[in-house]
């Protein structure tokens, strides 16, 4: 397995990949080979994805604001899921973003995601009890 740095290139891939993997949402405005690009280009060192076999296996789209780290899509073709990519994916994520100087990461789960947050949780990630996540949308095409 070959573990990466991703590139616009890879955009129609990791789309595809995080559309056919149950518990990852995707939107129409961020999720598109556009909007991945201008992800990339504000977060250059901390998206990776791995290929196995020539075929892209999994993704993880991380990025920070100066302060704190994010994961945003993390996501392991089935097929390939139960042989370590997705500790890999997030292990050199989360040391992307220490190379940065970012101290302190975190991301959304669905809650219904129990797999994804089964996942998380044995890598150490804890939820938080004492916060409540807001939204607001900003375009109306991103629903």
């Amino acid at each position: 397995m070959e573990l990466r740095l991703m590139t616009p290139a890879d955009a129609q891939a990791a789309i595809a990949l995080w559309q056919a993997t149950p518990g990852v949402g995707t939107n129409a405005v961020d999720d598109t080979p556009a909007g991945l690009a201008r992800f990339l280009r504000h977060n250059p060192t901390t998206c990776f994805v791995a290929e196995e076999e020539g075929r892209l296996a999994g993704t993880i789209l991380a990025g920070h604001d100066g302060r704190r780290g994010y994961i945003y899509h993390a996501a392991v073709r089935l097929e390939f899921q139960g042989k370590g990519i997705g500790k890999q994916l997030a292990d050199r994520a989360c040391e992307a973003l220490r190379e940065e100087g970012i101290t302190k990461a975190g991301m959304l789960v669905f809650a219904t995601n129990e797999q994804g947050n089964a996942f998380w949780e044995s890598q150490g990630w804890q939820t938080r009890p004492d916060l409540t996540y807001r939204n607001k949308t900003l375009n109306p095409d991103n629903l």
